[in-house]
């Protein structure tokens, strides 16, 4: 049997999947990680971390399956964005990894904004805003704070690109996951030198440039030894999650939209070329289909903010629920669902680490308005899940204002899993919530990537058609219309008011 590997390293955790020709998953394997913060508006975790979990997961799939390593033929990742690992000349990170969610390069950000046009910088990186979340902030943070560390870094590397080092040997990146740097011109698919002199780099320190889809080559002996594969396995680019999953969805063609609800929310609608919003609210990024762009809204905090309530409110009922074998996350929608839609007036904005499109703020906080006496922990969890549908709500009216229809949205990601989150969805959009099967469509994507780069299928359409799935449709429900007319409007206005606050 020749199988595909699909990777899928997210914000909190990482996800490995072996894949069949059909699109059957024969085995997953999940490893959790937990960031740190050792200061206020810092994010960061050893970049060791994130390879001892992808070889862990690598090895139990190849062991849940019952497949030899020999079997696998290609593998591709599919890769949080932003999040910057600095190495020196023998390939050893010079500091833990600053996570995309890091916000400490304000000063950066702020320089970087002074320094260049608006538009100019939108229509040349497809990015709306600068912010300390892009990993042009984050290396001129490095240049002016840590000046021995940033002497030190030969190659500044995000983290697929540090997989795949560790996998092959090879130093690459691709055009999708570098979308979101500031240092690509993705008009052109060239770096972008004017931002490479302004951060103080040069190209050759970020790698190969390669596209999505690409093949790299076979796995090193020392990346096939840590892993379980074998070195005739082969390494393709892959891209940024969202992109990803969105081909793992079958989202690969114009007029179409997937929306992912995992630690973030973003929203992926195919384009055919660039299209730049005048008013800059969601930026354009190179897609994981090499020559193909996409609009791509996001949120900062989703799943994740679901998850803090999670562990800071919940802890002892899902350790209790684990140890019956009983997920802690469906004891909390289950509380929520006994809880009518508008929450009795409870609100939420979850931006627990700044908000993103189109906002762009990243000194936005967290806030519960509304609250009451009569309010219980099931009104706090639906609050979260609907502020996170509002959100999703924003981006969609985004996307329909710059011209592209969207009759239904198909769902993806953790958030997929409840059922209570989708019909949630569907209301507040009034649009039919196409459900993607799984939990690892990115994986999916990642895979479906590797077999057609290796040529197991002729095409990427006949690869979708093989492996790809459609689930069940959630319709919306005309009698929570008005409720939730109500709450996006004062979702809207409250960020309005305090929007002054936040900064």
């Amino acid at each position: 049997m020749v199988v595909f590997l699909g990777i899928d390293a997210g914000t909190t955790s990482l996800k490995a999947a072996l894949f069949d020709m059909t699109g059957r998953a024969l085995a997953v394997d999940l490893q959790e990680y937990q960031l740190k913060t050792p200061a206020p508006s810092w994010v960061e975790l050893e970049a060791e971390v994130y390879w001892q979990v992808c070889c862990r997961a690598i090895r139990n799939v190849l062991s849940r399956a019952n497949i030899e390593g020999r079997q696998v033929a290609a593998l591709a990742i599919s890769s949080q964005g932003e999040t910057l690992i600095p190495v020196d000349a023998d390939g050893q990170p010079t500091r833990p990894a600053i996570v995309w969610l890091d916000n400490r390069a304000t000063d950066a950000a702020e320089w970087i904004s002074s320094a260049f046009d608006a538009k100019v910088l939108h229509h040349t990186t497809g990015q709306v805003a600068v912010t300390p979340t892009w990993p042009a902030c984050k290396i001129l943070w490095m240049r002016r704070h840590e000046p021995d560390v940033f002497a030190r870094s030969v190659r500044f590397l995000l983290l697929e690109d540090y997989l795949l080092y560790r996998l092959t040997g090879r130093f690459v990146t691709e055009r999708c996951l570098q979308t979101s740097s500031l240092l690509l011109d993705i008009q052109s698919g060239t770096w972008w030198e004017p931002m490479l002199r302004e951060t103080g780099i040069t190209s050759e320190q970020l790698g190969e440039l390669m596209d999505p889809g690409e093949v790299i080559g076979p796995l090193s002996a020392d990346g096939a030894k840590a892993t379980g594969l074998a070195q005739s396995t082969v390494a393709v680019c892959g891209g940024m999650d969202v992109a990803v999953g969105a081909i793992g969805a079958g989202n690969t063609t114009p007029g179409m939209i997937t929306e992912t609800t995992g630690s973030v929310l973003a929203e992926l609608a195919t384009l055919e070329r660039p299209l730049f919003d005048p008013e800059r609210r969601a930026p354009c990024h190179y897609h994981a289909l090499a020559g193909r762009y996409c609009l791509l809204p996001w949120g900062q905090t989703a799943g994740m903010a679901l998850r803090w309530f999670r562990d800071q409110f919940f802890g002892l009922e899902c350790r209790v629920a684990e140890g019956v074998g009983i997920d802690g996350y469906d004891i909390m929608t289950g509380l929520a669902a006994q809880v009518p839609a508008g929450c009795d007036g409870l609100v939420v904005l979850p931006h627990l680490e700044g908000a993103a499109c189109p906002e762009f703020n990243p000194a936005a906080r967290a806030v519960f308005f509304g609250a009451t006496l009569r309010h219980t922990r099931g009104h706090f969890v639906r609050a979260i899940l609907e502020a996170v549908a509002y959100m999703l709500k924003r981006h969609v009216d985004i996307i329909e204002d710059l011209g592209v229809t969207v009759s239904e949205v198909s769902s993806l990601g953790g958030g997929a899993r409840s059922v209570l989150w989708l019909q949630i969805k569907a209301d507040v959009l009034q649009k039919p919530v196409v459900v993607v099967p799984g939990e690892e469509v990115a994986c999916l994507g990642a895979a479906l990537m590797a077999a057609v780069a290796t040529g197991a299928f002729s095409s990427l359409e006949e690869g979708v058609r093989q492996m790809v799935r459609r689930g069940e449709t959630v319709h919306p429900r005309e009698e929570h219309r008005l409720a939730y007319q109500k709450g996006y409007a004062t979702y809207i206005e409250l960020y309005e008011r305090l929007a002054p606050m936040f900064r």
